[in-house]
C-alpha cells in the first residue's frame, strides 16, 4: 500500500479512537518512514531541533501572561471598568464581553484562555441582566476567538516560524481584521440586544467610572506594552512575551493582592500543560514533513492545483472548505502544521500574498474553535456555564454568519490586513 496513505489512514483512525494529535501525527508518520526505508536516526534530532527556536520562545511567554491575567485579578478589574463605561446601555453587557475579549487577546494569544477568562464573570452576569444563557454561551465562544487574530497571536507565530515571515508583519497584519471582526461582533450585538429587549445594569456615576478605571489601568496598560513595545522596534516578539509574564506578575502580586503562593503553582502547572501541548504538536509536525519533504508530497500537490485549478478563487474556495473540514475533528496548531508546509508553494502560482494568506488562514482556525466535535471554546464554555456542548453550540450558530462576513471582505480585500503592514 502507497506510504502516502497509509499515513493519512493510521493518521485517521488514532484520532478516531481519541489518541492525543500529537500522539496520533508522530506516530502515523514514523510509520509511513518506515515503509520507504527511511533511516530513523535523525528524527530525534530534528524534533528537537524545531523545538530550539527563540522566535517559539515567545508561546510560553503569552500563554503564562494570558493565564496569569485570569487568575491574577488583572481580567476582573478590566471588566469591571468597562461594565462601569457601557453597561447601562442597551446591549452594554453584550458590549462590554466583546471589549474585554478583545483587550484580552491583545495579551494572551490564545481563544481558549481569551473565552476562560471573559466567560467565566459575564455569563453569570448577563444572565442576571435577563440575556438568554444560550445566547450569552454562544457570544464568549464567538467573541473568544479573537484570541487568535488579534496580536499576539500563537498560531500567527507558528505561521512565521513554519513559512519563515517576520511575526511582526504577521502581527500587524492581524489587528485590522481582528478590529474589523469585534466591530462586526459588536454591531450584531447591539441590534440583538435592541429585538430582544435585553436588559441593563444602573448606570454607573461618574466617580464610579474613574475609580474603576484607575484601579484597572494596570491592566490596560499590558496591550500597549506588548504591542508598542513590537512596533516601535524596541523589543522583539518574544521579549515582549517575557515582558508580559514578569509585568502581569508583578501587577497581580504587588498591585491587585491577587496571587498568592497557591494560585501562582496553578498558572505554571496550567501554563506547562498548554506549552507542552502545542511543543509536542510542533515536534510531531517535523516528523510528518521529514515524510513529505521524502516523498515529494508538496511539489505532487502543486502539479495537481496547476491541472485542476481555474484560478486563485477556486483554489481559496476549495482550501477554506478544507480548512473547516479540518477544524472539526483537529487543533488549529495541528491544522496549520500539517497543510502550510503543503500549500506554501501553491501560492506564488496565484500570487497570493503570503502574508494575507497568514490572516485567512487563522480566521479559519478561529471557526476549528467554535465547530464541533473539538471546537476548544466550546468545551471551556460549557464548562464555565454547566451546560452540553450542544446548548453551546445552538448559542453560537449566529455569530458564523457574522464571522463568515469578516472572513470573506478579508479574501476579497487583501488590504484590509495589508493595510498596517505596508
Amino acid at each position: 500500500m502507497n506510504a502516502t496513505v497509509v499515513l493519512f489512514t493510521t493518521f485517521a483512525l488514532l484520532c478516531l479512537i481519541r489518541v492525543p494529535i500529537a500522539v496520533s501525527l508522530g506516530l502515523s508518520s514514523l510509520i509511513a518512514l518506515t515503509m520507504i526505508d527511511f533511516t530513523l536516526y535523525p528524527v530525534i534530532q530534528k524534533m528537537f531541533s524545531s523545538l530550539n527556536s527563540a522566535t517559539l520562545m515567545a508561546i510560553p511567554g503569552f500563554v503564562f501572561a494570558g493565564i496569569i491575567m485570569s487568575k491574577g485579578g488583572i481580567s476582573h478589574y478590566l471588566i469591571e471598568a468597562l461594565r462601569a463605561w457601557v453597561g447601562h446601555m442597551r446591549g452594554g453587557l453584550a458590549v462590554v464581553t466583546i471589549l474585554a475579549c478583545m483587550i484580552f487577546a491583545a495579551i494572551s494569544g490564545s481563544s481558549p484562555a481569551t473565552a476562560a477568562a471573559v466567560g467565566g464573570i459575564m455569563i453569570p452576569a448577563m444572565v442576571e441582566a435577563g440575556y438568554s444563557k444560550r445566547y450569552a454561551m454562544g457570544l464568549v465562544a464567538a467573541s473568544g476567538t479573537l484570541g487568535i487574530l488579534i496580536p499576539p497571536s500563537i498560531p500567527l507565530i507558528i505561521y512565521g516560524s513554519v513559512a519563515e515571515e517576520s511575526i511582526g508583519k504577521l502581527f500587524a497584519a492581524g489587528i485590522v481584521p481582528g478590529l474589523l471582526l469585534g466591530a462586526i461582533l459588536l454591531f450584531f450585538a447591539i441590534i440583538n440586544a435592541r429585538l430582544n429587549n435585553y436588559g441593563m445594569l444602573p448606570k454607573a456615576s461618574w466617580n464610579q467610572r474613574w475609580q474603576k478605571t484607575r484601579k484597572a489601568l494596570p491592566g490596560f496598560l499590558l496591550p500597549v506594552l506588548i504591542l508598542g513595545g513590537i512596533y516601535t522596534g524596541i523589543v522583539t516578539p518574544t521579549e515582549a512575551a517575557i515582558i508580559a509574564s514578569v509585568y502581569g506578575f508583578l501587577v497581580s502580586t504587588l498591585i491587585y493582592r491577587e496571587m498568592d503562593w497557591r494560585k501562582f503553582i496553578e498558572v505554571v502547572k496550567e501554563s506547562i500543560n498548554i506549552t507542552a501541548m502545542i511543543f509536542l504538536i510542533i515536534a510531531s509536525a517535523v516528523v510528518f514533513g521529514m515524510f513529505l519533504t521524502t516523498e515529494q508530497v508538496p511539489q505532487a500537490f502543486t502539479e495537481w492545483i496547476e491541472e485542476n485549478a481555474a484560478n486563485k478563487w477556486f483554489f481559496l474556495l476549495g482550501v477554506n472548505v478544507m480548512f473547516f473540514i479540518l477544524g472539526m475533528f483537529l487543533e488549529s496548531v495541528a491544522i496549520i502544521l500539517i497543510t502550510l508546509p503543503i500549500l506554501l508553494p501553491v501560492l506564488g502560482l496565484f500570487d497570493i500574498n503570503v502574508i494575507h494568506f497568514a490572516i485567512i488562514m487563522t480566521m479559519n482556525m478561529e471557526f476549528a474553535m467554535i465547530t464541533p466535535p473539538v471546537g476548544l471554546n466550546l468545551f471551556v464554555v460549557s464548562g464555565i456555564s454547566r451546560e452540553k456542548v450542544g446548548e453551546v453550540v445552538r448559542g453560537v450558530l449566529p455569530f458564523f454568519a457574522m464571522m463568515l462576513l469578516a472572513l470573506v471582505l478579508v479574501i476579497i480585500f487583501p488590504q484590509i490586513p495589508l493595510s498596517l503592514v505596508r
